[in-house]
C-alpha cells in the first residue's frame, strides 16, 4: 500500500541508483510533459513529503523537481543497464530516466509535473506535518485536527492537511490500537496529540522495508490486526472484523473493541 513509508522507500531507492548521476535520456508519457528533455541534468536529490515524491535535477543555473504521486497503484523501479524492465506491464510506463548505470522507470504514476525547485515549498504547503520529516509535530498535527470537530476521526485522518503520510492501511490500524471507531467525531476525541503520535509511529517502524507490519510480524497474514481481515477474528477479542465505506474509502474496524456500529448504520 503507497503510503508515507512506501514512498520514503521508493525516494531512496532512487536516490541509490540516480543521485550524483547525470540523466542521459527522458521519456514522459504523459500529455503535459511528452516533448520535455531532461538530458544533462544531474540528479541531486531524492525525497519525499507526505505521499509526494520529490526528485530533484540541477543543470547550470536551472534547477527543477520532478514531482509524482503514487497513489494507489503507482510505483518507480530501477534497473541495470541492459536488464529488462520486469515486474509491470510496459502500457503503464509513464517515466524513464536513464543515466550511463541505471534507467528508473515509473509505472502508473500520477500527477506528474516538473517545478522550479524553488516553488516545491509553496506547491506543498498545504500538507501538515510529515509524519517521517524533519517537521513532524505531533502537536500541529492535533491542533489541525481539531479545527473540524464535526468530521470523523477516520476521514480527518486521510487528510493530508493535517498530517501528511497516513493511508487507509495506518488509518484503520491506528484506530484499532487507540481503541476508537472510525466514525468517531473529532470533537469527542479527549487526546488528539496520542492519535497523532501512535500513526506517526506505525508509519515510521516500517522505514527500510516494503513489508507493512503494525502488529510486529512478518509472516503472511499476521501483519495487520483489522485491516484486509474482513469477517476474521479480531486478535483482541475474536469478534469478526467489519468492513464498511466511509467517505468512500473502505474502512475495517471491529465492533466490540470500537463499537461505532450506530454512527456506521449497522444493527
Amino acid at each position: 500500500m503507497p503510503e508515507g513509508d512506501t514512498v520514503w522507500n521508493t525516494a531512496r531507492v532512487l536516490e541509490k541508483a540516480l543521485v550524483g548521476e547525470v540523466l542521459t535520456r527522458s521519456d514522459f508519457r504523459v500529455p503535459q510533459l511528452a516533448t520535455t528533455d531532461l538530458s544533462g541534468f544531474t540528479v541531486a536529490s531524492s525525497g519525499s513529503r507526505g505521499k509526494h515524491l520529490l526528485l530533484r535535477l540541477v543543470k547550470q543555473d536551472r534547477e527543477l523537481t520532478l514531482h509524482s504521486h503514487l497513489r494507489m497503484e503507482g510505483s518507480w523501479r530501477t534497473y541495470r543497464n541492459g536488464e529488462r524492465w520486469s515486474g509491470r506491464p510496459a502500457f503503464l510506463i509513464r517515466v524513464v530516466l536513464k543515466t550511463d548505470k541505471a534507467a528508473a522507470v515509473g509505472f502508473h504514476l500520477h500527477e506528474v509535473a516538473l517545478w522550479p525547485t524553488a516553488e516545491e515549498r509553496r506547491r506543498l504547503d498545504h500538507l501538515g506535518p510529515d509524519l517521517l520529516g524533519d517537521d513532524w509535530d505531533p502537536a500541529e498535527a492535533a491542533r489541525r485536527l481539531a479545527e473540524k470537530p464535526d468530521v470523523t476521526i477516520g476521514e480527518a485522518l486521510l487528510d493530508q492537511r493535517n498530517l501528511a503520510g497516513v493511508g487507509n492501511l495506518y488509518k484503520c490500524e491506528t484506530l484499532f490500537l487507540s481503541g476508537l471507531s472510525p466514525w468517531t467525531p473529532v470533537g469527542k476525541i479527549d487526546d488528539l496529540e496520542k492519535v497523532a503520535t501512535l500513526a506517526q509511529k506505525l508509519v515510521a517502524n516500517n522505514k527500510g522495508r516494503w513489508t507493512q507490519t503494525t502488529t510486529g510480524s512478518l509472516r503472511r497474514g499476521e501483519t495487520s490486526y483489522v485491516y484486509g481481515r474482513k469477517a476474521q477474528p479480531c486478535r483482541r477479542c475474536g469478534t469478526a472484523i467489519s468492513k464498511k465505506d466511509l467517505d468512500d474509502r473502505v474502512t475495517y474496524w471491529c465492533r466490540y473493541c470500537q463499537g461505532g456500529d450506530q454512527a456506521a448504520g449497522l444493527p
